[in-house]
């Protein structure tokens, strides 16, 4: 039941944004951007009693994935225009997971592992 109540909140998150977006790309642009699915993710693992360092590095590697992640919203409304929805979706995704690992093996000389 657990497992139940946190899809549908979790899922429910990305419903909205998406309803929001029809009527405001702003207001949705701005909700989506909110790390929302992360702050749910720390609830869920803070109410399931996670150790302390579980969550924190949570977090921590967020933070850290999300980086090589902005260069994708940045193309991606140009690509669009040029290319069409799924060749642009598909682009940004290797577009995103070929930045991953420049910035993984750019970070890791400072004691970051993402890889």
């Amino acid at each position: 039941m657990w497992i139940l109540f946190k899809l549908l909140i979790t899922s429910g998150m990305v419903v909205f944004i998406s309803e929001v977006a029809k009527k405001s790309d702003r207001l949705g642009g701005l909700i989506a951007a909110l790390p929302l699915v992360t702050v749910l993710t720390l609830i869920w693992l803070y109410l399931e009693k996670q150790p302390e360092s579980k969550i924190a590095n949570h977090a921590w590697y967020t933070f850290w994935y999300v980086v090589p992640t902005l260069p994708m919203f940045l193309a991606f409304p140009f690509l669009l225009k040029r290319f069409g929805f799924w060749p642009t979706l598909g682009i940004s995704v290797v577009m995103t997971l070929v930045a991953f690992y420049i910035f993984a093996k750019i970070v890791k000389p400072y004691g970051i592992e993402l890889l």
